[in-house]
């Protein structure tokens, strides 16, 4: 074989390796703020939704509308492109990715009514969906072995801190400026921007290899030894997600339809409190065992959403704020505590369809409901909805609870059996 031939046949990620001149350190950092990024991009409308409704004049179901879009594009690119780093590399969909979220920006600054909002949500579903795996991995794989930790640790708290913290300084920019659509979309595009400039110039992690076409296949899957702890854990998921879904989705409005108060800063806060105390629970109880961790977590969703009700009907807001904080701890530790319970039940050829389901159950139970709820608004009202839906989410998290309560005591039992 001539030079000229091993030239055109060595991997291609020897080559880019060669070429780019980013350390280490400098692309890990550039990744983990890509990365947030995306996250704080998808939190960012939240407190706006209520200005494009004072703006343009339409029903509020329709906010639930334009919220769920991004949820369901985002569950649709994960599925089918969540596996697809894996075969071209890590680079090209990161890069792709953000350059679709860049579009987004863009459609978010210059939308002339409620569907190009919605349009610009599917947009930004896409690509977060498609670039969430590849990220995670990329974390991992680009990080110096002294940040590798820092690199797991922000793959699990940045999706729900990066939402939270988007629409609580979208809520300040509302509050303080009167631009704040620009303001907000025109910095995240620069940020993009950055985030794609350092990704181009990172090296590529993950060699290419085949079976790119067949990875777009979705695969949702959930082998059998998994099962069990699957099905145990969809009233946990559903619960949690729920109220995520309420805060981000409906937060604002019961801000301004139940407490009568018009602020940017308060619709921001309100949104932030249930994803940022999630992100802090990811962090603390990580090292707990998967059962305990679910259990607490299920406990508290339950016991956060009876406080926000008992908040709603008060008409207290730093009564809902408490109850959005504990359910929200309880939403990062029971879903981090889900997924370690799940994970060991497959093989690691395995472990990418059962994830999709897992995500599926998620984000059907993120924007499903609330669309409901965006429909039950125009029939019944603001209060009576959200405190049906609150309702709902109590006795899910209940039938969550006793489950996992009965999976424990059977494991205690197993010794003693065996």
């Amino acid at each position: 074989m001539t030079i000229a031939d091993r030239a055109l046949y060595r991997p291609r990620h020897a080559t880019q390796t060669a070429r780019r001149s980013l350390s280490p350190t400098v692309a890990f950092t550039g990744t983990a703020l890509a990365f947030a990024s995306l996250y704080l991009a998808a939190g960012a409308p939240t407190p706006l939704f209520v200005l494009y409704q004072r703006q343009w004049g339409f029903a509020p179901s329709m906010l639930t509308v334009a919220f769920a879009a991004y949820a369901f594009a985002l569950l649709a690119a994960l599925l089918v492109a969540g596996s697809l780093s894996d075969h071209v590399g890590r680079r090209p969909v990161l890069v792709g990715a953000l350059l679709v979220e860049l579009v987004s920006m863009l459609m978010f600054v210059f939308a002339p009514n409620l569907g190009w909002i919605i349009a610009a949500r599917v947009v930004q579903g896409l690509a977060t969906g498609a670039a969430s795996s590849a990220f995670t991995a990329a974390l991992l794989e680009v990080a110096p072995p002294r940040y590798r930790r820092w690199g797991s640790l922000i793959g699990s708290v940045a999706p729900a801190g990066g939402l939270g913290l988007g629409a609580l300084l979208t809520g300040a920019a509302v509050q303080f400026t009167h631009s704040a659509s620009l303001i907000v979309f025109g910095t995240l595009t620069v940020i993009m921007a950055a985030g794609t400039v350092v990704l181009f110039l990172s090296a590529e992690t993950s060699a290419p290899r085949p079976g790119a076409l067949g990875s777009l296949v979705p695969r949702v899957t959930v082998p059998h030894p998994a099962r069990r702890e699957f099905t145990a854990a969809v009233p946990v998921h559903l619960s949690s997600w729920m109220m995520a879904g309420l805060f981000m989705g409906l937060g604002p409005t019961i801000v301004r339809g139940v407490f009568h108060l018009d602020s940017g800063l308060l619709n921001g806060a309100t949104a932030f409190v249930a994803p940022g105390a999630a992100a802090v629970a990811g962090v603390l109880t990580g090292r707990l065992h998967g059962r305990r961790a679910t259990l607490l977590g299920t406990a508290g969703v339950l016991a956060g959403t009876v406080i926000v009700a008992a908040g709603i009907a008060a008409g207290l807001l730093p009564v809902v704020w408490l109850g959005a904080a504990v359910s929200g701890l309880g939403f990062g530790s029971a879903f981090g505590g889900a997924l370690r319970l799940v994970g060991p039940h497959a093989q690691p050829h395995q472990r990418g369809g059962l994830f999709a389901a897992v995500f599926l159950v998620a984000y059907l139970s993120f924007g499903l409901p609330l669309i409901v709820a965006g429909q039950g608004v125009a029939l019944l009202g603001l209060q009576p909805t959200v405190l049906t839906y609150s309702a709902v989410a109590v006795l899910v998290a209940a039938a969550g609870l006793l489950t996992q309560l009965r999976l424990r005591r059977q494991e205690a039992l197993m010794p003693a059996t065996a």
